[in-house]
């Protein structure tokens, strides 16, 4: 990928491809393979050379990809979005009710319930499969719709257009058609074995809708899964732009997983992936500790996931003063509480290489009567004292099944990635910032 332009089609292929945590992983190793990247499993002996490409994976949804700096270390660049995204878990497998095949569901993230009633649903996740040697992961996702979430008519509840609190555990459980139908046997049918050899799932439902443009001039496009494979796309687009000019400097990519509730898991950000591959990659290359030290401060990790553009239809949810336009560029997040990691001197350093690359900034916070949420870099700063910008592009409807964002936005970020990735940058003091500008 190196040197290729940003495609909206590239883009699309990987947001159809990551229908769950485990697909987007696969995708991406997929990708980093095509450019040459090898595969380090956690559990195996790492032989790392200076200028060595190589990634791992952790729990199959999370994965983190380097370049080894080819002489003694001196800074790194970074980026971190997540593979996750709010869907419906499967917690039980092949029940019956009142003529219907069911399984049970519960909710993942802080999704918009209503945005998954009444549209085509498969099935995407892993099985755990018993094999003569144990116990083997296989991605399944059956390109077809297996599945539906029945709206209650509005004969049967006349206060639908009014205002409805949703019961996820009554309203929202799915049917996958007539009774005497096996889920179970349908998915060990796609993944090539038997339904008695699955000892464990890890299954998600998502939508069977494909990325596609929208709008007059084709210039926004709608895909389920927006927030936050777009980042993670661009943000990869970037690294691999990274032409490693800087003999000393290390650069890496991950993709976390479990960020939608809350990150904490060993391989959400605020697990040990990234500092255990730091400290693998330290240590073998002799690293001393002051080393160490001075090569995090001398960098900016991007902590990339989507914002929320200004709506058409509610703008007085947005701050009037920062209007974040569709189309309008990348953004930056501030928070007061600290809850977006973006400070003056990092969002100055951030904004001076956009400003080089040619691509619009805009800035983002909530109304002052609006507490906003969090993201994976205010939790992933707890441990990788690195420091950090909250960046993303501006989107509609995040968390509904079906998500808006804009094109050229898109083409922005994966630019500005490229430029971060390819520009020197040091802490020669504090407060201050050496650009290879």
């Amino acid at each position: 990928m190196q040197s290729k332009a940003f495609s909206m089609e590239d883009l699309f292929a990987f947001l159809n491809a990551g229908v769950s945590a485990f697909h987007s992983t696969a995708a991406a190793a997929a990708i980093l393979e095509a450019e040459g990247y090898r595969n380090c499993p956690e559990s195996a002996a790492w032989h790392l050379v200076p200028g060595g490409k190589y990634y791992t994976t952790r729990n199959g949804s999370a994965i983190l990809a380097w370049r080894m700096p080819k002489g003694p270390l001196t800074g790194w660049h970074a980026a971190a979005s997540h593979s996750d995204s709010p869907t419906w878990r499967i917690k039980t497998l092949d029940g019956a009710d009142h003529g219907f095949a069911r399984a049970e569901v519960e909710g993942y993230g802080g999704m918009l319930m209503s945005t998954w009633f009444d549209r085509p649903l498969s099935v995407a996740g892993r099985l755990l499969v018993r094999t003569a040697d144990g116990v083997e992961s296989r991605l399944v996702h059956p390109e077809r719709a297996l599945a539906c979430i029945p709206n209650l008519c509005i004969h049967f509840n006349r206060e639908a257009n009014t205002g409805l609190n949703y019961n996820p555990q009554v309203d929202l459980q799915p049917i996958f058609g007539a009774e005497g139908g096996s889920l179970k046997d349908t998915l060990a049918a796609e993944a090539g074995g038997k339904a008695e050899d699955i000892l464990a799932t890890d299954l998600v439902l998502c939508i069977t809708e494909k990325a596609q443009r929208v709008g007059l001039q084709g210039e926004y496009f709608m895909s389920g899964r927006i927030d936050d494979l777009e980042c993670a796309y661009a943000t990869l687009y970037g690294f691999l732009q990274g032409r490693g000019e800087e003999a000393g400097r290390g650069d890496i990519w991950v993709m976390f997983d479990n960020e939608e509730v809350g990150s904490s898991s060993r391989q959400g950000a605020q697990g040990s992936l990234m500092s255990d591959v730091l400290a693998r990659i330290e240590e073998s290359l002799g690293v001393t500790k002051e080393q160490s030290i001075r090569a995090r401060t001398n960098c900016l990790l991007l902590s990339a996931d989507n914002g929320h553009a200004i709506h058409p239809n509610h703008p007085e949810k947005s701050d009037q003063k920062l209007p974040v336009n569709m189309g309008g560029g990348v953004i930056l997040k501030y928070n007061a509480r600290q809850t977006y990691t973006t400070s003056g001197l990092t969002g100055a350093a951030f904004t001076a290489i956009c400003e080089k690359a040619g691509v619009p900034v805009q800035t983002f916070a909530n109304r002052a009567d609006v507490a906003g949420g969090s993201t994976l870099g205010n939790l992933l700063g707890r441990q990788i004292l690195m420091p950090m910008v909250d960046i993303g592009v501006g989107q509609l409807a995040m968390h509904s099944a079906m998500e808006t964002a804009s094109c050229k936005d898109a083409e922005y970020l994966a630019n500005a990635c490229a430029a971060y990735y390819n520009t020197p940058i040091f802490q020669p003091e504090d407060g201050q910032w050496k650009l290879g500008l």
